[in-house]
């Protein structure tokens, strides 16, 4: 998602500044190319674009950064994603979901940003059975690691919005996917097995559902979400969302639209033109048996609400997977 946005706010002509810490969790090869397609952006458009590699639990460091640029407004993207990884290193999730994020807010809050951005998740339903999920809804019982430090992010920004009034927008976003994504993701990890003719294990029998949100949805989400700022709401009877009088959103971004694990599948052998071979195995811990995103919110607050159809988007993604992997 990082790259992808700071390519289309380049392009619209904002000067951005980018930080990470490559960590070792997946593929800096990959994270590299994405630094650079920026680079490539930024020198044919009239934004610019710089980077800086660093560790944003790296307090000093981070204070260095808001005071160099004086930044107006933050997306703050970066965390140590996954439900797996999160059961077996949980001190990652720690350090980087709920350190690195406080720190971040801290800043934000002393440089007196105007709009505060960040990543939530659709993990924080948890155990919530009622679909499609609503921002209204309760998410007090996540069921992995990864979802309860993403749950908590939004608990920490409402208390910075409250009592700092900085206005913050918390997205829970739906199994992003598309070109330069996470090679753990299910989408990556299951094309690149049907290429080398490697099995793939099938979950829950294949009857899990998730609403998959092709990346130009969400990048499109994020840029007008930009100039939607939430204010300090005066009047009670003037509440958006009938939770807080703080400057304070939370918006769910997803397709709205659920596809079971093994219907997925059978899109991806038909737009590679191979079959997969499946390994049927029962549900994981940590994993929900569906995911499906309540937009209304997002929609009326921007005029817009993500629709690209998922076989388009999975056509998209695999052209780009010949294109920088090259299988045979």
């Amino acid at each position: 998602m990082g790259s992808h946005l700071c390519i289309a706010l380049i392009k619209a002509g904002h000067e951005v500044v980018g930080v990470d810490n490559i960590n070792s969790y997946y593929d800096t090869k990959l994270k590299y190319s994405r630094i650079k397609i920026c680079h490539e952006a930024a020198a044919k458009s009239t934004g610019s674009y710089s980077f800086r590699e660093m560790d944003l639990c790296s307090y000093e460091e981070l204070i260095d950064v808001f005071k160099k640029e004086q930044f107006d407004q933050v997306f703050h993207l970066a965390a140590q994603a996954g439900v797996r990884y999160s059961i077996e290193k949980p001190m990652e999730y720690i350090h980087s979901n709920l350190d690195a994020f406080s720190k971040v807010m801290e800043c934000c809050r002393q440089f007196n940003i105007k709009h505060f951005i960040y990543a939530s998740s659709s993990s924080i339903y948890g155990m919530n059975e009622t679909v499609p999920f609503s921002e209204q809804h309760p998410a007090n019982h996540p069921v992995s690691l990864y979802a309860a430090t993403k749950r908590s992010n939004e608990l920490l920004a409402h208390s910075y919005s409250h009592l700092y009034r900085l206005p913050s927008t918390g997205l829970r976003f739906f199994t992003v996917y598309g070109p330069w994504g996470r090679p753990d993701m299910a989408y990556f990890s299951f094309t690149k097995k049907i290429f080398a003719g490697e099995t793939i294990q099938v979950y829950n029998h294949g009857k899990m559902k998730r609403d998959f949100t092709y990346i130009d949805d969400i990048v499109e989400s994020l840029v007008r979400l930009l100039e939607y700022r939430p204010a300090v709401v005066e009047n009670p009877n003037n509440l958006p969302d009938r939770s807080s009088l703080a400057p304070f959103r939370i918006f769910n971004i997803g397709n709205n639209k659920p596809v079971t694990l093994i219907e997925f599948i059978r899109l991806l052998e038909k737009v590679i033109g191979k079959k997969a071979v499946l390994e049927m195995q029962g549900m994981q811990a940590g994993d929900v048996f569906q995911t499906y995103a309540e937009i209304s919110s997002l929609n009326e607050a921007v005029q817009f609400k993500p629709s690209t159809p998922f076989e388009t988007g999975l056509e998209h993604f695999v052209k780009w997977y010949r294109e920088y992997y090259k299988p045979v």
